[in-house]
């Protein structure tokens, strides 16, 4: 009975090590969007977007509205193909942390209010990605293994 219960749980480990592609693909593909089409409504809107950052109290809001919606759009491209994903995750889970104090701050009143938010989720992902990295499907994984070819010769 062991050895079956054994045999069952390598071919288990075997099927989820298959699949380990799959999380960081998911967590890049939404992420990408979101940010890509946020940055986006940012950068055709910065008039509003400044004022909106006047308003909640972040300074030079002139400079920090269309340098925001550039990160989130740009930023956002990068992580949908998976490229510089470690090094551009730093400043979009920033981003995410500067609109919880700010812009979210009214909103949170209890810890369940923090943990609801779809800036935390983003925040928790894009640090995941620091540490992870872009997974197997991404631009980042193709170099790695063109540099690694490189080195082996």
């Amino acid at each position: 009975m062991n050895k079956m219960k054994s045999e069952w749980c390598e071919k288990g480990r075997a099927c989820v090590e298959k699949c380990a592609w799959l999380g960081p693909l998911l967590a890049r593909l939404i992420l990408g969007v979101v940010f890509v089409t946020a940055g986006w409504g940012k950068l055709h809107h910065l008039d509003q977007v400044t004022s909106f950052f006047t308003q909640i109290g972040i300074p030079a809001a002139s400079i920090q509205a269309p340098f925001v919606a550039g990160v989130e759009f740009v930023g956002g491209l990068m992580i949908l193909a998976g490229f510089l994903t470690r090094l551009i995750s730093i400043p979009l889970a920033f981003t995410m942390f500067i609109a919880i104090v700010t812009a979210k701050r009214g909103d949170i009143h209890s810890f369940t209010d923090l943990m609801g938010l779809d800036e935390l989720a983003y925040l928790v992902m894009f640090v995941w990605l620091t540490c992870a990295g872009a997974g197997k499907i991404s631009i980042d994984e193709w170099c790695h293994k063109r540099c690694e070819g490189k080195q082996k010769k």
